[in-house]
């Protein structure tokens, strides 16, 4: 059953993002900094969630696999890093981007793949085991990369501190994530326990966090909707169609271009939003308009991948070429 209603998290999403604009008072305490717990932005705690969501499902033998499947994880880790952001810097510029928008565009376009493609793998009957794998992968290697990347690249609009951003990752993602793997490793059974629910917890956090940045930005939206949706829609499928024509040119089998294709397509949304929402990242900006800004193309992002990435799996899961799943059990979220 949580399975099932897991896989439907594009329609979650989707309804969750209309839900947030047609009625944002509804959304908008997860985004407008009332609620600190534990001294952090919500939205920053509400990631950390997911994150050590995801540690639970790993194990120290998931990162095995990385040295089973070298080639094919190592290019979809090169092509993650370098086809996303240079789309979002390129994109940025093209479109003249205000500042906020194009600072946010390029952090989403650095961030990790999202843990959501691996239900859209799963879906597409592509390589579940090597989707797994290169989230873990991409996970971890994001928490030096993107900073790097966005100080460099986003560097064209603002400076950006990276040292301040390294120690978001490492407060978001990397301890919640090692959390996780340690729970897992010294406590299995109440990690089963909370393993069996925690893919549709994630897909609940995932939703408020989105709504959240909808609600709280709905005016500034409004004013910049054209030219950001197409910005983000053309940032996903870049990644989605370079992703599957570049495996393929590496020799790649077929359900391993599928599975880069997704892996790359797909962001961590949350994690961009997170990000561009911390009080050390807002305060980079010397307007406070434009630094309102930064978070909104982390939450286009979100539904326009979701929605793609579904697509996709429809066309592909409707061809007997690829297995269900490879290698691990149910897909995450």
């Amino acid at each position: 059953m949580i399975q099932r209603v897991t896989s439907l998290f594009a329609i979650w999403t989707v309804l969750g993002t209309l839900w947030a604009w047609f009625l944002p008072d509804h959304f908008v305490w997860v985004a407008d900094g009332r609620f600190k717990p534990f001294g952090q932005p919500l939205v920053s705690v509400l990631l950390g969630v997911i994150m050590l969501g995801m540690g639970l499902t790993l194990s120290f033998d998931d990162f095995k696999r990385v040295l089973k499947l070298p080639k094919a994880v190592a290019a979809g880790a090169v092509l993650q890093f370098t086809i996303m952001p240079l789309a979002g810097i390129g994109l940025a510029l093209a479109f003249g981007l205000e500042t906020g928008l194009a600072v946010g565009l390029v952090l989403v376009a650095c961030c990790p793949g999202g843990t959501a493609s691996n239900v859209v793998t799963y879906l597409a009957r592509a390589n579940l085991a090597l989707s797994v794998t290169m989230t873990m992968a991409s996970t971890m290697v994001a928490i030096v990369l993107t900073p790097l990347l966005v100080g460099w690249l986003a560097g064209v609009f603002i400076e950006i501190d990276r040292w301040s951003l390294f120690r978001e990752m490492v407060a978001i993602v990397l301890v919640p994530v090692v959390a996780g793997i340690l729970l897992n490793r010294f406590v299995p059974r109440l990690t089963r326990s909370i393993g069996s629910f925690s893919p549709l917890v994630s897909v609940f956090v995932v939703v408020l966090i989105v709504g959240g940045i909808i609600a709280k930005s709905k005016v500034l939206i409004e004013q910049h909707f054209d030219v950001l949706l197409l910005a983000v829609f053309l940032l996903h499928v870049t990644g989605f169609a370079l992703g599957y024509v570049l495996s393929k040119l590496l020799g790649l089998e077929e359900v391993d271009r599928r599975t880069i294709s997704i892996e790359v397509g797909m962001q961590n949304s949350g994690l961009g939003a997170s990000l561009a929402s911390t009080p050390a990242f807002v305060a980079q900006f010397p307007v406070a308009m434009q630094a309102a800004l930064a978070p909104v193309p982390s939450a286009i992002s979100s539904v326009n991948h979701v929605v793609i990435g579904s697509i996709l799996a429809s066309i592909w899961g409707r061809r007997n070429k690829g297995p269900d799943t490879e290698g691990t059990g149910e897909p995450e979220t």
